[in-house]
């Protein structure tokens, strides 16, 4: 019930820490996107002028960004729907009507005047009966359109002459209305009726007057068509493309009037100290969160990192304020019209310390956010908002560092990942000149030159500098703290030589044969060589339970139990771990100490209790506690402890037996999934395996080569 309950305590403590990480996690994301933000807030916050109308522009005012002046766009729409012609269509109806009518006329005229002539009235004399009588007819519109007297001349003549006019007359008008008659063209349309008569077989005065009933029925039959212009008006004015004001136009010269066309222009373009924009402030948040995402996603989502992920985020923090303080104190150089001066910023240190410090694949996600704040802090073109070119001058830059330091020593390639940076520096400055294919002088391109190879050198040299600074601060094991450890005179390693020289003559041993084995395999050396020293200080709180220690004396484990035996040899591991940590020893030399033996078995013992006991012995009381070898580096350890002790116990070394000894070793920690926990590959561990076998041939060399002289002293004596 107890184990239950502490169980149930532990859990809910853990899931506490683990919400206390995780909102120490968010606090460090929400630093960085202010750092960006505070940072980046000048290079997007808009330029403002304090211009006023009708008042002299003190400089030249170019356009900060594209915008579509609607206001000019709508004009020249206007203009062009304006400049479209009036659309007129052809009545035909109009003809029909006209020609009906003029048939109507006459027929009213002929029916009258057989009228007249049935009641005996003389043809030559027209009564007022009969007008009256044809005005009865027709009706008053038209009548009232034709003169009298033209009624008067056709009552007079005889009916033939009234079907030839009347034929004449409706073909002229026809023949007249069947063409496009606009409201303009009409007086000149009727004059063309006594043109169609002139040839008619009638009197000159029967003519005139069936010409006027013929200029009566003439109207105009072009007529305009509302829904054909506003359609043609409408596509004018989709035609007329969008006006924009273009993106580093010029808007006002220096000296230049400050016209009211120019104001309306500065005021669109939120270029006024009365006209705020909060546009690109919600852009360069969106872009930050972006950015910020990215970061979080491989940060939450990556495993391995040197140290705590927690320090490794305020590391991370520190590292990328520096690089971001720099890249804003040079590009204030701007001002000063140094052109391209964000060439030389070392913002290859960066990623160099962060790849080193913290973790190789978050030095990849850094390189590409450093190019977009550094294509905006140094953007000097009012064309564009980013500075493209610095961008990818930035990645590049960046890239070739962190693949240049690869895996191996990385921390002794610093300098010549420097100086590889200055080449592909250089190669990028030279390839985007030529690209250009601008008037760049030779002076500006050797400037750029220059700046290139100061800008890789110096980040190597600054990386070297805060190594040392950063590894201190937050307890990251450096190169010159091992060579420190290292000293003999070291409290702990003058305890192990002092209580244990057996385990001490042991670990250097070991730490020979470990230090080439890792270098042979891309590990770090310096830490397999400098922990193996101090692997086995469990063993100095009984050192003569230990067979290397027994000199001249009997073994104490004959008088013991195997289950008591085996509880004094597993306690080395914790009890040296325990010593280390009270030391205050990197965690590194306490994994080593805990974990070179993994949960290997205790061969000898357990084979020893299975002997002499009657009940079953089981395996697992017999094997260390562990954590299995976390670390290529330990698991490296693990097998050159063991190797050591195995070729010591040799009565004569050869390099076959020492060979089948290590191959055999290595197998059986396979077999026994030792190395389950770690990634070292079996390639690495076929390299291990020659490695340690060349080293222990060197060692025990002149047993191996030179037998003979031992005969020779045996003789002489």
């Amino acid at each position: 019930m107890r184990r239950i309950v502490k169980k149930k305590l532990k859990k809910r403590k853990e899931n506490h820490l683990s919400k206390s990480i995780q909102s120490l996690h968010f606090i460090h994301y929400i630093v960085l996107a202010i750092i960006l933000f505070v940072v980046l807030f000048s290079n997007v916050k808009p330029d403002t002028f304090d211009a006023k109308l009708f008042s002299i522009s003190e400089q030249t005012i170019y356009a900060p960004t594209t915008v579509v002046d609607e206001e000019m766009t709508k004009k020249k729409q206007e203009e062009a729907a304006a400049n479209v012609e009036d659309q007129y269509v052809l009545n035909q109806g109009y003809v029909e009507n006209s020609v009906t009518m003029v048939k109507s006329i006459f027929d009213s005229i002929i029916e009258v005047s057989k009228l007249a002539e049935q009641n005996g009235e003389n043809e030559h004399v027209v009564s007022d009966d009969i007008q009256k009588k044809l005005q009865e007819t027709l009706t008053s519109a038209v009548y009232e359109k034709i003169p009298t007297d033209v009624f008067t001349i056709l009552l007079k003549a005889n009916e033939s002459e009234l079907n030839l006019a009347r034929d004449s007359v409706v073909t002229a008008v026809h023949n007249i209305m069947s063409k496009p008659i606009k409201v303009e063209q009409v007086a000149e349309a009727r004059a063309s009726v006594k043109n169609e008569l002139q040839y008619v077989n009638l009197s000159n005065e029967l003519v005139q007057a069936a010409a006027k009933i013929g200029e009566m029925a003439i109207i105009p039959n072009y007529t305009f068509d509302v829904q054909a212009t506003e359609a043609k008006r409408q596509q004018a004015r989709e035609e007329v493309q969008e006006v924009q004001i273009k993106q580093g136009q010029i808007i006002v010269e220096e000296g230049q009037l400050i016209d009211r066309e120019v104001y309306r222009k500065l005021e669109l373009l939120g270029l006024l100290d009365n006209k705020y924009t909060f546009q690109p402030f919600i852009g360069l948040s969106l872009l930050i969160l972006l950015m910020i995402s990215l970061l979080i996603y491989y940060v939450e989502k990556e495993k391995k990192f040197y140290i705590s992920k927690h320090q490794s985020l305020l590391l991370y923090t520190i590292i990328f304020s520096i690089t971001l303080a720099m890249m804003k104190i040079i590009s204030l150089f701007q001002e000063m019209d140094y052109s391209h001066i964000g060439f030389i910023v070392p913002v290859s240190m960066g990623v160099m310390l962060i790849k080193l410090l913290i973790n190789p694949r978050l030095a990849f996600v850094t390189s590409l956010i450093f190019a977009i704040c550094g294509s905006l802090i140094f953007n000097e073109d009012v064309t564009s908002t980013f500075n493209f070119i610095v961008g990818l001058y930035y990645l590049f830059g960046c890239l070739a560092a962190i693949l240049f330091l690869g895996e191996h020593n990385v921390r002794a390639k610093i300098l010549q990942a420097g100086l590889f940076v200055s080449l592909v520096n250089v190669f990028v400055v030279t390839s985007v000149t030529l690209i250009q294919n601008g008037s760049t002088s030779n002076l500006e391109i050797g400037s750029y030159f220059v700046m290139a190879a100061v800008s890789g050198v110096v980040s190597s040299v600054l990386a070297i500098g805060f190594l040392p600074f950063f590894e201190s601060g937050f307890g990251i094991l450096s190169t010159m703290k091992l060579i420190e450890l290292s000293n003999p005179n070291h409290p702990l390693l003058r305890k192990i030589l002092t209580e244990a020289p057996g385990t001490y003559h042991h670990s250097v041993m070991v730490a020979n044969l470990a230090e080439s084995a890792c270098e042979a395999i891309g590990a770090n050396g310096l830490l397999a060589r400098v922990g193996s020293y101090y692997h086995d200080i469990g063993k100095t709180k009984r050192p003569h339970y230990f067979i290397e220690n027994q000199m001249n004396m009997e073994n104490p484990h004959d008088k013991l139990s195997a289950q008591l035996s085996k509880n004094i040899i597993i306690a080395h591991t914790t009890e040296g771990a325990e010593m280390l940590r009270k030391h205050k020893m990197p965690k590194e030399f306490i994994d080593i100490a805990e974990q070179h033996h993994g949960t290997s078995l205790l061969k000898y013992f357990y084979h020893k209790a299975k002997e002499n006991s009657h009940h079953e012995i089981l395996e697992e009381e017999f094997r260390y506690p562990g954590p299995k070898p976390q670390t290529k580096e330990i698991a490296v350890i693990s097998i050159a402890d063991s190797v050591e002790a195995a070729v010591r116990s040799l009565k004569n070394p050869t390099p076959d037996k020492i060979e089948k000894l290590v191959k055999a070793i290595i197998k059986d920690r396979i077999q026994d999934g030792q190395f389950d926990e770690c990634n070292i590959t079996f390639k690495e561990l076929d390299i291990v395996a020659k490695s340690l076998c060349e080293t222990l041939k060197g060692i025990f060399h002149s047993r191996i080569e030179y037998p003979e002289l031992a005969d020779k002293k045996v003789k002489q004596a």
